[in-house]
């Protein structure tokens, strides 16, 4: 399936790929465009638009894009919703709310200087979320 988003990747747009790759779909292609061209590209790329004004998988209230598509795929990992938080608190500039999203923005700020084509920005930090992820893994285990 096609999948279509703003370009300029940052954390909610590289942490949305990641989760549709790793959890929804794995054969997913991606398409970056400018903010005002995604619900056309959409359209006629027959593509899922998500993290952009006025789609289904996009910011509502508090809850970001990545909230939005573990919801409507009811994906119920207790470290993908640790990892949630993590990407929430940092798409959001809400740093005070979980002590990782700093260092979160800051990955993603120096992704984005070192890598400004969004594919292979995408590409570099699956890696890191990855690693992430297995954080929470081990975080979560330790819950009990």
């Amino acid at each position: 399936m096609k999948w279509v988003t703003r370009s300029h990747v940052h954390v909610d747009r590289v942490a949305c790929p990641w989760l549709i790759k790793r959890f929804v779909d794995n054969n997913a292609e991606f398409l970056f465009v400018p903010k005002s061209e995604v619900a056309d590209v959409a359209h006629r790329e027959n593509a899922i638009p998500f993290d952009a004004p006025g789609v289904e998988l996009g910011h509502k209230g508090p809850k970001c894009s990545f909230d939005a598509i573990i919801e409507k795929y009811g994906l119920t990992d207790k470290a993908l919703l640790r990892l949630a938080k993590i990407i929430n608190a940092a798409d959001t500039d809400n740093f005070a709310s979980d002590p990782v999203a700093a260092g979160l923005e800051a990955v993603a700020v120096g992704y984005s200087i070192r890598f400004p084509n969004d594919a292979k920005n995408l590409a570099r930090q699956f890696e890191v979320y990855d690693a992430l992820y297995a954080w929470c893994r081990l975080e979560v285990s330790k819950e009990g």
